[in-house]
This record gives C-alpha cells, structure tokens and sequence, in this order.
C-alpha cells in the first residue's frame, strides 16, 4: 500500500470539495495501487506532493518515471496531458500514458531536485526564454483564448482596485486597463500555446535535454504572456529597475517575443496579480508587481 505524503494529508485542494474530496483522498493509495499494476510500474523512491495530488517516483523494468494523480477535475481544467501530448518531449517531459478517470499522468522523470531556480539568474533567464519560444507551438483546440481571459480583465480591474482601496497610483490602472482592452482586439493570427505556469521550479534538469518543463497549465495565445511571471518570481535578485529592465530584454531575446507585447502583458498581468494577492492576503507578491508596475509605467520596451 502506497502512503500518502502527510503534507497532502493536512493541506490540499481535496478539502474543498467536502465529502467527494474526502472520498478521494482515502481512495488515494488504492487508486495509485491499481495504477501500478494497471501500468507495470514499481516504487523507486518517497511520494511528493503539491496542492492538487501527488507523484511519485516510479520504474518501469529500468526506465525511470514519475506517476502523477491529481484532483481529477484540476487535471482537467489544466489541460496538462492535452499540453504535454502536443510538445510530444519538446521542452517538456514526456507524457507516456494518461487515464482521466484518476486523473493520472504516467511522465518521463527529470531530475526533482535541480530546478532553474538554482541556476543564478543571468544564466536562468535566458535558458527560460529559450523553453518559452520551443513551447510556443500551434495550440490544440479547445483551449481558452488570451484575448477572451484580456476582456475579462478590462471588465474587471476598475472595479477590483476600487474595492481594494486603491491600492496603486490611478494612472497605473488606467495603463493597465488599457493595455487589457487592446490585448483582447482578436489579432487574427493562429495561437500559439502557452504555459502560464512556467516559472523557475517548474523547469528541471534533464538528460535528453538541459532543461524540460514539468506541471504545465495551458492557454492560447501570445507566448508573451509569460514574460512577467518569470520576471516576478526572481525580482528580489534584481537591483532595481535598471537591472529589471535588463533582464527583460534578456527573456524578450532569447524568446525571440516582441518587447511591446510582452510589456504589455507584463503590464496588465502584474496589476491583475497584485490585485488577487492582496485579495488574498499575500504581502511580498504583490509589492513585487507594483514594483514591475512601477518600472513599466511609461516606458516603452
């Protein structure tokens, strides 16, 4: 019998979904337990977790893998096996099988303890612009579109920022707003798709390639999109604007992005972020953003 790691056990997005929830958590070891022999896999190693379910470390005869069960809605909504089976390996692990029902993902095994974090930051940004252009593929039907997500946040911001109290200057939401408002104008181009969770902890070390990402949520549309993630979550490294802008331009041309569009999107992503983190109770992310914000405001990239 498989243990469920602890962690998951006290926090997880199970505990919203009140007594299916905590039907699937018990359900948990048998399911991975069918899993295995269903897929002819054996344990190689302790179970990790995240909020929405678990992997862990699997082989099957010598190949190493990871078996991943999530939260089978979350698994849906994320669209990950949809993602995975379009980059097919390119700059992604490899999806080898999938069942919905569990919400299970049978992926080719990076190495888990050697993120892009760990790189320093000069190198990371850059080989994270490289990922971001190879992921940047025809998107599979299906997905939601970026522009129909930059109308909803045009509706939105006003009436968020007004309800916050006002947290950043007028003319940064007005900037923002408008930005939005452009971004959801249909371009007319195929989309692209998109991770909108790639960061640095969600792109490891590999050997058929330096670096694949893992865990990936997906939308259509401008791979420019992801610029400001991946700015905020190492702003703290950075010394300032000057530097800030310096490693933009770095991500924009490694990616092979237009600077205006992904400032744009930096832009609005940034105050939509701070505008949900302070909702939510969050302190440093979203000074982070009001600092992008802050730097952004009236340049152009």
């Amino acid at each position: 019998m498989i243990d469920v790691p602890p962690a998951l056990l006290a926090f997880g997005r199970w505990q919203r979904e009140g007594r299916a929830g905590r039907d699937w958590i018990r359900a948990l070891p048998t399911t991975v337990g069918g899993l295995l022999t269903r897929w002819g896999l054996v344990p190689d190693g302790e179970a990790m977790n995240g909020y929405n379910g678990m992997a862990l470390p699997v082989r099957r005869d010598r190949e190493p893998l990871v078996l991943k069960v999530s939260w089978p809605q979350e698994a849906a909504d994320c669209h990950e096996a949809l993602a995975l089976a379009a980059w097919d390996g390119r700059g992604a692990v490899r999806l080898l099988a999938h069942s919905p029902a569990e919400g299970a993902l049978l992926l080719e095994r990076a190495h888990d303890r050697t993120p892009l974090r760990e790189v320093v930051l000069a190198d990371a940004v850059p080989a994270a612009g490289v990922l971001l252009r190879r992921l940047a593929v025809p998107a599979p039907p299906g997905l939601r579109h970026l522009t129909d997500l930059a109308a909803e946040l045009a509706a939105g911001l006003p009436g968020r920022w007004r309800e916050l109290g006002r947290p950043f200057p007028r003319r940064r939401l007005e900037l923002a707003h408008g930005l939005a408002r452009d971004l959801a104008a249909p371009t007319g181009g195929d989309p692209l798709l998109v991770d909108h969770d790639l960061h640095y902890d969600n792109v490891l070390a590999a050997d058929r390639e330096p670096w694949l990402a893992v865990d990936p949520k997906v939308l259509a549309g401008d791979p420019e999109y992801q610029t400001a993630q991946l700015l905020w979550t190492r702003l703290d490294e950075m010394d300032g604007p000057a530097e800030l802008l310096r490693h933009f331009h770095a991500l924009v041309d490694a990616a092979g992005l237009s600077p205006d569009l992904a400032r744009a999107w930096t832009v609005v992503r940034c105050a939509d972020y701070l505008l949900w983190g302070l909702a939510a109770g969050f302190t440093e992310d979203p000074r982070r953003c009001a600092a992008i914000l802050d730097a952004f405001a009236g340049r152009r990239a």
